[in-house]
C-alpha cells in the first residue's frame, strides 16, 4: 500500500471516529447540563424532571410504556408498508399513463399539504380508532414515496431509453430492466423520509384519540401523563419515541446502503 493510500485510509478512519464520537459528546454534555440546572435551581419534577428521574421512571414504568410502544410501532410499520406499496405502485401507473398522472397527482399534493393535525379528528369521527390512526400514518408517509419514485422514473436517461427501444424492448422490459433500477436511489430516499413521517402520523392521530379519552399507544401515554402532571413519565415516553424514530431512520439508511453500495455514488462516496 502506498503512502498516499495509507494516509487516505487513516483519514477516513479518523473521520468515522469523529462522526460517531462528536454526537455522543454533545449528547453527554447536554444531559450533564440538564442534570446540573435541575439540581442547582431545585426545579420540581412536575416542571422539569432530571435525567436520572426520567431514566428511573422509564425502568419503573417499562411494562406500561413497552406495551404502548409496541402498539405505536405496529401502526407505524403498517402505515409505512401501505405507503410504500401504494406510493411505488401509483408512481409506476403515473409513469405508464400521463393521463392518469395529470388527473390524480394534484389530489395527492392536496392530501400532502393539508395538515394532518386537522385531518386526524375528522378521521376519528368517521373511522374506528385504529383505522383512523393507521390512515394518518399512511397519509403523511404516502406522498414522499410517490413523489420521489415518480421523479426517479421520469428522470431516466433518454438515450438509454431510446437504446432499449432500438433493440425492440417492450414497455414492460423498459420499466423493469431500466426505469425501476435507475429510480431505485430516488425510491429509497422517499422510503427513508416516509419511515419517520409514518411515526409522526401515528403519534398525531394517537394524541387526537387520547384527547378524546381513547387510545393505547405511546402518544396516548404522553397525553395521559400530561393530564395527571406525571411529567417524568411524559419525558420517558418522549424518549422512547425519539429512539424509535432514530432506529427507523438508521435501519432504512442501512437497507439503502446495502442496495446501493456497489454501484451508486451516494453509497460509494463514503468509501472514497
Amino acid at each position: 500500500m502506498s503512502a498516499g493510500s495509507a494516509s487516505e485510509a487513516e483519514r477516513a478512519r479518523s473521520d468515522r471516529v469523529l462522526r460517531t464520537l462528536l454526537p455522543v459528546l454533545v449528547l453527554a454534555g447536554t444531559v450533564l447540563v440538564w442534570h446540573l440546572v435541575v439540581r442547582w435551581q431545585n426545579i420540581p419534577p412536575y416542571v422539569l424532571p432530571g435525567p436520572l428521574l426520567v431514566f428511573s421512571t422509564l425502568v419503573a414504568d417499562w411494562p406500561v410504556l413497552s406495551a404502548s410502544l409496541l402498539v405505536t410501532l405496529a401502526t407505524t410499520l403498517e402505515g409505512f408498508l401501505l405507503a410504500a406499496i401504494g406510493g411505488i405502485g401509483l408512481a409506476i401507473v403515473f409513469n405508464q399513463s400521463r393521463v392518469i398522472e395529470y388527473s390524480l397527482y394534484p389530489y395527492a399534493v392536496i392530501l400532502q399539504v393539508t395538515p394532518i393535525v386537522a385531518i386526524a379528528p375528522l378521521l376519528l369521527v368517521y373511522l374506528p380508532q385504529q383505522a383512523a390512526v393507521l390512515a394518518c400514518a399512511w397519509i403523511v408517509a404516502f406522498f414522499p414515496v410517490l413523489a420521489n419514485t415518480t421523479l426517479g422514473l421520469n428522470s431516466v436517461d433518454r438515450n438509454l431509453a431510446d437504446l432499449f427501444r432500438l433493440y425492440g424492448a417492450t414497455r414492460r422490459q423498459v420499466l423493469w430492466e431500466l426505469k425501476l433500477p435507475a429510480a431505485l436511489p430516488h425510491m429509497l430516499a422517499g422510503l427513508k423520509i416516509a419511515g419517520g413521517l409514518s411515526l409522526i402520523g401515528a403519534v398525531v392521530a394517537e394524541i387526537a384519540a387520547g384527547s378524546a379519552g381513547a387510545g393505547s399507544g405511546l402518544a396516548y401515554r404522553i397525553v395521559e401523563s400530561g393530564y395527571r402532571l406525571n411529567i417524568p413519565r411524559m419525558f420517558a415516553a418522549l424518549l422512547l419515541l425519539s429512539l424509535s424514530g432514530i432506529v427507523i431512520f438508521f435501519a432504512l439508511s442501512f437497507v439503502s446502503y446495502l442496495l446501493l453500495r456497489r454501484w451508486h455514488e451516494s453509497a460509494l462516496a463514503g468509501e472514497i
